[in-house]
């Protein structure tokens, strides 16, 4: 490729890793850093602006969920590629990643090195996933699954469910996943039904300690 030819957002809540990851890609004559953001939201309006060709986003945001963040980025930019950061390997964390169509998964513990690998690999049409991802998911012609085809319960849940799910672990109010969500107290409700029905749980503390299990949520 041509030198800046590859354009990159990043986006981490930490400021550390934001830094150490965007200088470290800079150091590449082909790879331009055109924003970095510590929020999804944040990651949203710079992505709109900047168009970049690559994505690389934690999964971990302290706001609006990094999945709906990317299906609304890439629904506007689909020639946008998603490249998701996370220190954790979670079932659930990458059925969501391949449900949003990311072309890679790294691990944090990976060298920044790799970090440049990734984005050349996609940006090439490629993917690229971390060793420890790998283990966990089949990839065929660019596309790529988890390796048991196996429901994990988790995984029953529409993408709203799974937010509400993350907002109750988090010790939310209705009230406020409501304003957060920007849906009635009355469609919390409905959605809390579904979620405790699809589940079996029906005690927001075992919904908490059931989310933290399957890594929706940091304990």
């Amino acid at each position: 490729m041509s030198n800046a030819e590859i354009t990159v957002l990043l986006v981490d809540d930490h400021a550390l890793v934001r830094e150490a990851v965007a200088e470290r890609l800079e150091r590449e004559t082909d790879i331009t850093v055109v924003g970095t953001a510590g929020t999804a939201d944040e990651a949203i309006r710079l992505a709109f602006e900047s168009k970049p060709n690559i994505i690389l986003m934690d999964i971990e945001m302290p706001d609006m969920s990094c999945f709906d963040a990317v299906r609304q980025i890439t629904a506007a930019q689909p020639h946008t590629q998603v490249v998701f950061l996370s220190g954790y390997v979670y079932d659930s964390y990458i059925e969501e990643a391949l449900a949003v169509r990311a072309r890679g998964y790294l691990v944090k513990r990976e060298a920044l090195e790799t970090v440049v690998i990734a984005v050349r690999e996609v940006a090439a049409g490629g993917v690229f996933f971390s060793d420890a991802i790998q283990a966990r998911i089949v990839v065929k012609s660019g596309s790529a699954g988890l390796a048991s085809a196996e429901q994990t319960r988790a995984s029953t849940l529409t993408f709203r469910e799974t937010e509400i799910l993350r907002h109750i672990a988090r010790g939310l109010a209705k009230k406020q996943i409501g304003n957060i969500m920007n849906i009635s107290v009355k469609t919390v409700d409905a959605h809390v039904v579904k979620v405790m029905n699809k589940l079996d749980i029906h005690d927001r503390v075992e919904l908490s300690r059931f989310a933290i299990r399957e890594g929706l949520v940091e304990a």
